[in-house]
């Protein structure tokens, strides 16, 4: 009886040892990262701007970009994609085509956009390919390959995953190359894009956020495989006719040079919403090649100083939160479209009126199960096959995947405020927290925090959800990230 008791005890502390112990959970964790082309080809649209653009040339190759974590309970995956948005189409193809080659669970895959203003304008051929309709071959042939990059990046990490040896910090960028985009005047409105040496202009109307969070991954003999970075600057700072992916490939160039050639640097957008490189002190705006340099030495300077990663334990959660529409009536849609024929007609449209009128129709498009116009008549992005006619509400996911109890990684959708990033920020019980916007659904449009929407202007005129969406995102970060420091507690 007593030897019995001797063998159960014994099993027991074995069991619970492995359960618990920080090496253990170590050796659990496998990384992996790896990356593939998406660039298409001359002829292609070119996003942006209310209008059809070709584009004519490449200045530098668009990627998709994977890191991939498992352990021995859980997977994940995040792939952030040189594209101007993640069309919750797009996410849905990848995400169950990747889970099905590599096991990794769809709600723990993520698809993030950078933003680059100069990538594809993809969603109505996305949208014309998944529902079998005519198109140009070309067009066709390229979604066929923006779908396949980010699954093979995603399957090609899930297979190079192995040990590695994490360090995650965060560094400041003291050089400035962001900008609060929004500025209140004397009459007391808000106004986007406006100059300090405008006399009307009292201040800028919020923060921006200067702290680069950063996890670099290299294999057990040091060699660096990938440095994943979160800043908060929109990306439209190239300009043109050719495909770029902006200022985050320079910041890939200058990392190559100095840390490894092979090494992949994974940039995540930060909440930028509010946020460009217009300085409204100076004439001139920096240049991509500037500002990802700059922002590549913040990052270099602090590589020495991040600290390692001792325990690994990876948790991935999730959570569907139902964002509500404003709405499009019928006598919107009509006065939409008319606005939307004259700017075709090239005749002189106020720019907030056509914002608006293009909004309406992608409004119409979504809440109504029989939407008072033809949609895919008159815009291009916005168009989509699972969430047309969804009605009220967006269903977005927000998903964290954290990393021990020292480093957590949130994923919103939409183009957030900064504001709304550095509140997940400040309330994230993890030490260095890093929020990528652009997640998994771009129908959002932007994503002001509520008292903005008092101000309004361009971002405001331009977001599709209704005032306190920003907040619901907060909330539920914050909700999973508490979720994510209680299961890593000791014991659990």
């Amino acid at each position: 009886m007593i030897y019995r008791l001797v063998c159960c005890w014994v099993v027991c502390v074995l069991s619970c040892g492995l359960m618990v112990t920080p090496a253990a959970a170590a050796d659990s964790l496998r990384v992996g990262v790896a990356e593939a082309d998406i660039t298409p080809p001359v002829g292609f649209p070119i996003a942006g701007y209310y209008h059809e653009r070709l584009a004519d040339g490449t200045i530098d190759p668009l990627k998709a970009k994977a890191i991939v974590f498992r352990d021995t309970h859980e997977s994940a995956a995040l792939v952030v994609c040189d594209l101007i948005g993640i069309a919750t189409d797009l996410s849905r193809e990848v995400r169950e085509r990747a889970a099905a080659k590599t096991g990794i669970p769809v709600k723990n895959i993520v698809l993030a956009a950078t933003h680059s203003h100069t990538a594809p304008d993809y969603m109505k051929e996305l949208y014309l390919k998944l529902g079998n309709e005519p198109q140009e071959p070309l067009r066709a042939g390229y979604i066929d390959k923006l779908i396949n990059g980010p699954v093979e990046a995603i399957v090609k990490a899930h297979t190079a995953a192995q040990a590695v040896d994490l360090q995650v910090g965060a560094a400041t960028q003291k050089t400035p190359v962001s900008f609060n985009r929004r500025f209140v005047m004397r009459d007391g409105s808000v106004r986007t894009w406006m100059n300090f040496a405008n006399p009307e202009v009292v201040r800028s109307a919020g923060p921006i956020d200067p702290e680069i969070g950063l996890l670099t991954i290299r294999n057990k003999q040091g060699v660096p495989l990938g440095i994943v970075s979160n800043f908060a600057l929109h990306l439209d700072t190239v300009g043109g006719m050719k495909w770029s992916a902006d200022y985050p490939f320079f910041i890939e160039q200058a990392l190559r040079k100095s840390v490894g050639t092979e090494v992949i640097s994974i940039f995540g957008t930060g909440c930028c919403g509010d946020i460009n490189h217009a300085n409204p002190s100076a004439k001139e705006r920096n240049k991509a090649d500037m500002i990802g340099g700059s922002i590549s030495d913040s990052i270099q300077r602090q590589l020495g100083q991040l600290q390692p990663l001792e325990r690994t334990s990876l948790n991935v959660k999730s959570r569907v939160v139902k964002l509500p529409l404003q709405e499009a009536t019928k006598e919107e849609v009509e006065r939409s479209i008319q606005i939307l024929n004259a700017a075709k007609r090239k005749e002189k449209v106020d720019f907030l009126e056509h914002v608006t009128a293009y909004k309406k129709l992608m409004l119409d498009h979504l809440c109504h199960r029989e939407p008072h116009a033809s949609t895919a008549d008159h815009i291009t992005w916005g168009l989509s096959r699972s969430l047309a006619g969804v009605g009220a509400a967006l269903p977005v996911d927000v998903t964290v995947m954290t990393l021990g109890r020292d480093v957590a990684i949130v994923c919103l959708p939409g183009e957030v405020f900064v504001e709304l990033g550095l509140a997940i920020k400040q309330g994230s019980p993890f030490r260095t927290t890093l929020v990528i916007e652009l997640s998994n659904s771009v129908e959002t449009i932007y994503i002001p925090n509520r008292a903005a929407y008092a101000g309004g202007s361009y971002e405001v005129t331009n977001s599709a959800v209704q005032p306190g969406s920003g907040e619901m995102l907060v909330e539920a970060a914050l909700s999973l990230l508490r979720e994510a420091a209680s299961a890593d507690q000791p014991g659990q």
